[in-house]
C-alpha cells in the first residue's frame, strides 16, 4: 500500500514542564497509507517521535467522541477526518472554549454538568401495567427521535457556539439535544413531556441560541441541532399561548 508524508501541526502544552508553560505548535512529518485519518497521523506521531503527545481516543469508529479536535479551523472527529480531504499543514488544536489538561486534552466536565442537567435518561409517567411488558413505541415516534439519539456527547457542537463559551450556565445545543430526544419520546407520557419543556425553556435553555446553526455544521452525527432548538421554541409558544 502506498504511503504519503504528511504535515502535522499540533497544539502542544505541559503544564508540568517549564519549557513547555507557553503553549505553541510543534511540527510532525509522519509516513501514512491511503486513507489515512488524522487520529492515524497523531497516533503515528505519538507512536513514532514524541509519547509525551497527550490526546483523547477510543473506538476509533466515530460512536465514542473522545477524539473532538479543531482541526484547521473546524471542531471535528480525528477517527472521521481522512487527511486527504485537508490542505497542509494540517493544523490540530484542542476544543476552544474548554481549558486545556495537556496538548489536545480539554476539560469536558462543565460539558457533562449540562448535559445532566436536562435529566438524560428515560423517566416515564407511570410504570408499565406488567414488569415483563415492553413500553411500545410507533415507527413514527421512533422516526421523530432518530436523528437527535445519535449524539455520542463528543462536545463538538458545544465548542463551536460562542454563546456556550461564555462562562455562564447556557444549556448548549448538545444538552438541548438530549433534552429534545426525551421530549419527544412517546413513550414518556404527556405530564413528563410538559416538564421537560418547562425544563428545556428556562432562562438558560433554548432561548438562548441566536440561531448561528454553527452547531449543525460541526456536528459530526449529522444532527440537525438548530432545527430541533426552534421546534422546542415553537413548542414553548404555543404552551404559553394556551394558557392565554
Amino acid at each position: 500500500m502506498s504511503e504519503s508524508v504528511v504535515t502535522l501541526e499540533v497544539f502542544r502544552y505541559d503544564p508540568d514542564a517549564e519549557d513547555r508553560q507557553g503553549a505553541g505548535f510543534e511540527t510532525f512529518e509522519v509516513a501514512l497509507p491511503e486513507g489515512g485519518t488524522v487520529l492515524d497521523a497523531l497516533i503515528t506521531a505519538r507512536d513514532e517521535q514524541d509519547p509525551s503527545l497527550t490526546f483523547r481516543h477510543s473506538c476509533r469508529q466515530g460512536v465514542c467522541g473522545s477524539d473532538a479536535l479543531f482541526i484547521n479551523g473546524r471542531q471535528r472527529l480525528g477517527c472521521k477526518t481522512q487527511v486527504a480531504a485537508l490542505g497542509e499543514p494540517i493544523r490540530i488544536e484542542p476544543l476552544p472554549h474548554r481549558p486545556v489538561i495537556k496538548d489536545l486534552v480539554v476539560e469536558m466536565e462543565d460539558f457533562y454538568d449540562r448535559m445532566d442537567a436536562v435529566e438524560p435518561y428515560f423517566q416515564p409517567d407511570d410504570p408499565p401495567p406488567d414488569d415483563l411488558e415492553e413500553r411500545r413505541q410507533s415507527p413514527e415516534n421512533r422516526e421523530a427521535i432518530k436523528k437527535s439519539a445519535r449524539c455520542i456527547w463528543c462536545g463538538a457542537c458545544t465548542s463551536s457556539c460562542t454563546i456556550a463559551s461564555d462562562e455562564d450556565v447556557y444549556l448548549g445545543p448538545a444538552a438541548i439535544n438530549k433534552g429534545y430526544r426525551f421530549y419527544k419520546d412517546q413513550r414518556e407520557g404527556e405530564k413528563r413531556a410538559e416538564t421537560r419543556l418547562e425544563l428545556l425553556t428556562q432562562q438558560d435553555g433554548v432561548w438562548r441560541c441566536q440561531t448561528q446553526f454553527s452547531c449543525t455544521t460541526v456536528c459530526p452525527q449529522d444532527i440537525p441541532l438548530t432545527e430541533h432548538i426552534q421546534e422546542l421554541k415553537r413548542a414553548a409558544v404555543k404552551r404559553d399561548l394556551s394558557i392565554w
